[in-house]
């Protein structure tokens, strides 16, 4: 009979694998039933520091998370901010507007806010505002566009990873063509990596004429850039560069800054002076978030070089096992750090993922329904060494083939 600790690594595993949750969301191929999840040992090693290729930052434990804020707190006290005031909070603040070469910066409790406020105050009294279809903004916000700030939001781009040029102008032409009571179009917004294209980057060609296009016509823009350090890796384009072009740049503090929540808007002072005022409005000023603002900081901090490392060590692991038999990882076009791992028939995904799991604290997530496992490599891979873990995956392999 497993114990208590078992089921909870058990269970846990299975929500990092995204097996947790309804039935309609499990995979037809690899890890198909939580049920088949058991194993002799029941729990992964707990000698050895896990290393995922699920999420894009190192998805901290709560006790890992409590560790670092100590570790942070001892090299340097943590100053507390009040209600968004001085602190840590301040501090990221000033260094994020520095990072993107805008005027300001505002910290947020979510995403969702940043995006909302952003595209509310840029649009003014424009109702209209033209988003990616496949965007956070446009389909998972729920409607606040619509139902919270007066704003019509129109998709371009459906089937598609992003948006170009000529999208852009059918839609408006499309949009004032068939219009006969107009309203204003004010604001312009790209999400830049695409998450629902996992990771696949808008080429800067594309942005560039986007964006000289809406100055061109009066149209602001905004950038969903919650991953938009990733971009810039695998890209070599500064975030500031990227922030040029747009007149507000949110970016996420937990997506692989590692904190447990918040995000960062960035842009003019005549925006950013307005936000917070805002904030309160919809109830979203809290009375302390250096908790969030301290841990981001502290991985801010190198973040460049570190992703520099990561583009390194991954480029050669992917090499090397792609030379294994029967294992394929391959890149998407324009793709950042999410891969395509296919395995042949004779390798089970199942066993793979459950004895780098138990054995070596290495977690691998699901396939699709095309078998294929979205391979996301980030900052994990620098807490192991290198051979450790392709020894592991060598290991788990042979281990896996049928």
């Amino acid at each position: 009979m497993k114990t208590i600790k078992e089921e909870n690594n058990r269970r846990d595993f299975l929500k990092k694998c995204g097996l947790s949750t309804a039935s309609i969301l499990l995979p037809v191929s690899g890890l198909t039933a939580m049920s088949s999840l058991e194993s002799p040992n029941g729990s992964p090693s707990e000698s050895k520091t896990p290393v995922n290729f699920i999420y894009d930052g190192l998805a901290l434990s709560p006790q890992e998370y409590l560790e670092k804020l100590n570790q942070i707190n001892k090299e340097k006290p943590i100053e507390p901010d009040f209600y968004g005031n001085g602190g840590a909070t301040k501090i990221i603040e000033e260094e994020f507007a520095r990072i993107t070469g805008k005027e300001k910066a505002i910290y947020l409790p979510t995403g969702t806010m940043a995006n909302q406020l952003a595209i509310k105050l840029l649009n003014g009294n424009n109702t209209k505002v033209i988003v990616p279809e496949n965007s956070h903004i446009f389909r998972d916000e729920a409607d606040a566009a619509q139902s919270v700030h007066n704003k019509r939001l129109i998709p371009v781009g459906k089937g598609k990873p992003y948006f170009n040029l000529d999208d852009l102008k059918n839609t408006i032409d499309y949009t004032n063509t068939n219009e006969v009571f107009k309203s204003g179009l004010g604001t312009v917004a790209i999400e830049n990596p695409v998450r629902r294209a996992d990771g696949t980057s808008v080429p800067i060609k594309d942005i560039k004429e986007i964006s000289e296009y809406c100055k061109e016509h009066g149209y602001k823009m905004h950038l969903d850039g919650a991953r938009l350090h990733i971009a810039s890796a695998f890209n070599n384009i500064s975030v500031s560069e990227y922030a040029s072009y747009f007149d507000t740049v949110y970016i996420s503090l937990y997506k692989y800054l590692n904190a447990t929540g918040g995000a960062i808007l960035c842009g003019d002072a005549e925006i950013i002076d307005q936000v917070s005022h805002q904030i309160k409005i919809l109830g979203g000023t809290v009375f302390q978030s250096w908790n969030h603002t301290s841990v981001a900081l502290h991985y801010l901090n190198g973040i460049n070089k570190r992703w520099n490392e990561i583009l390194k060590t991954s480029k050669a692991m992917i090499s090397e096992l792609n030379k294994i038999d029967g294992v394929s990882i391959v890149s998407l076009q324009n793709g950042t750090n999410i891969y395509d791992l296919t395995l042949n028939e004779e390798i089970s995904l199942k066993k793979l993922a459950i004895f780098l799991y138990n054995e070596h604290s290495i977690w691998l997530g699901r396939s699709n329904e095309k078998g294929v496992v979205k391979f996301t490599v980030n900052e994990s891979l620098l807490t192991r060494d290198y051979d450790d873990i392709m020894s592991a995956w060598k290991k788990g392999i042979e281990h896996a083939r049928t």
